[in-house]
């Protein structure tokens, strides 16, 4: 007899807001938010989530949406969910929680995704330097295939993959976090050489009230204001999982998240279509609403098996990730190198950041010679299948680092050729990206040695 289809443990309707839900959603991590729902261990269930803006940016003709958004109320995940053993004995801090991912997608008839840059002033990205506005284009799925009008002239499979997925911190957990990310926001950026050349801000994102959502925590109450202004923000990955936008955990993947907290309260969200290596652009996955379905493993005392500590506590660990055996198959790819000397010439000590940053605006300027604006190719390397490594570390004084592209996702042959690449007039790649005004006043980095012929 055939086995029973998923139970759907968390569902969620597009026509709510996320507090709105039948099973409340969350955008904290913090060990008194209350689970939303239970399951066994080796039962097959199934987890709906809204995108992680719950449904702020909308598919129109405006990035005004992504100039706007208040990023105080992201991500929205759904969970917790409680796991307990086969007799019902729930998971225990020390313990390894493995979550299998079996099968995984958009949400029928939601099927389309999208991919942006936030304004300097509010969210920035990687490269918010170089491109201070707000910027936005819509994906459009058909199968496992993804196509924008605002980025035309390509088309690829989906790597399709929760950007969240975690356990909850225990307060202990949860006191280290607010300690070490307080003490960097009190430093400065002047107390870090990279924040001469990689601009985001702020440095860390502190506990807030402002766009707080807790779960089954009523908002008002004297529970909530206290839990509140100690919840975690959900937007960096930590020791419990979290925001780790590993773009290759998809169908078949395992994931082995450290237990903190009595049954584990496993929390997942930030569903993407196809991501880059590095999600570049911060709003830079194909972002939508999907779903998971899972079966949980409970390995007891698994974090003493398994996990060394690095830091001072049994806390600091980190999860393991077995990578599923299904993904696109390309056979060819364009490599672009960087080494840690960023774009005024100054030397960097063996600095991959640098090194990344250099190859990826490499990448944005050698596409562009091909039609494309500087504006698409960022968004296009936030979100493709493209690959990012650090092949140097070790050869003072220049880390490297690589960005490898595949060549099949593009309508023309993008490598270097005998002919030149055609001066004057070329075929641009219209309509571009949806794209706001910069309103503020921090000066543009430039390429000196960039010509716009």
């Amino acid at each position: 007899m055939a086995p029973p289809s998923p139970r759907v443990v968390v569902n969620v309707d597009l026509n709510k807001k996320p507090w709105q839900q039948n099973k409340p959603l969350h955008n904290r991590w913090h060990p008194e938010i209350p689970p939303v729902a239970e399951v066994k261990a080796g039962e097959f269930f199934r987890v709906e989530m809204v995108d992680w803006t719950g449904g702020a940016v909308k598919d129109d003709d405006s990035a005004g949406d992504i100039k706007s958004i208040d990023l105080s109320t992201v991500h929205y995940l759904s969970g917790p969910i409680n796991v307990v053993d086969e007799d019902g004995v729930a998971a225990k801090p020390g313990d390894l929680l493995a979550v299998e991912i079996c099968n995984l997608g958009p949400l029928p008839g939601d099927e389309w995704g999208f991919t942006g840059s936030f304004d300097r002033e509010n969210g920035g990205g990687f490269l918010t330097d170089h491109f201070p506005c707000a910027t936005k284009a819509i994906w459009y799925f058909e199968g496992i295939y993804a196509y924008s009008p605002q980025i035309p002239g390509v088309r690829f499979p989906g790597l399709t993959h929760p950007g969240i997925i975690g356990t909850a911190p225990s307060k202990e957990l949860l006191r280290i976090w607010n300690e070490r990310e307080r003490q960097l926001e009190e430093s400065g950026p002047k107390s870090l050489t990279l924040c001469e050349v990689v601009h985001q801000r702020p440095l860390a994102n502190l506990p807030t009230s402002t766009g707080c959502l807790l779960g089954n925590i009523e908002e008002g109450t004297l529970e909530w204001e206290r839990i509140s202004k100690e919840a975690a923000r959900t937007i960096p990955g930590r020791e419990n999982g979290g925001n780790c936008d590993i773009k290759n955990l998809s169908r078949g993947s395992k994931i082995y998240l450290p237990v903190f907290v009595e049954g584990a309260n496993l929390s997942t969200g930030d569903m993407h279509f196809s991501q880059g290596d590095g999600e570049i652009s911060f709003c830079g996955a194909i972002e939508m609403s999907g779903f998971l379905e899972l079966k949980c493993e409970i390995i007891r005392n698994g974090m003493q098996e398994y996990l060394t500590p690095m830091g001072p506590t049994p806390l600091h660990v980190n999860p393991i990730f077995e990578i599923g055996p299904v993904e696109p198959r390309f056979s060819e790819w364009l490599v672009f190198e960087g080494i840690s000397v960023d774009e005024s010439g100054k030397q960097h000590y063996l600095d991959a950041t640098v090194a990344y940053k250099r190859a990826i605006l490499n990448a944005i300027d050698y596409l562009f010679k091909f039609g494309y604006s500087k504006e698409q190719v960022y968004l296009l390397l936030s979100c493709c299948p493209c690959e990012g490594r650090i092949s140097g570390i070790v050869d003072s004084p220049n880390a490297v680092a690589t960005l490898a592209i595949p060549t099949a996702i593009f309508d023309q042959d993008i490598r270097p050729k005998t002919r030149k690449v055609p001066a004057g007039p070329r075929i641009l790649r219209k309509p571009d990206v949806l794209k706001s005004t910069y309103d503020g006043k921090h000066p543009v980095t430039k390429n000196p040695s960039f010509s716009s012929s």
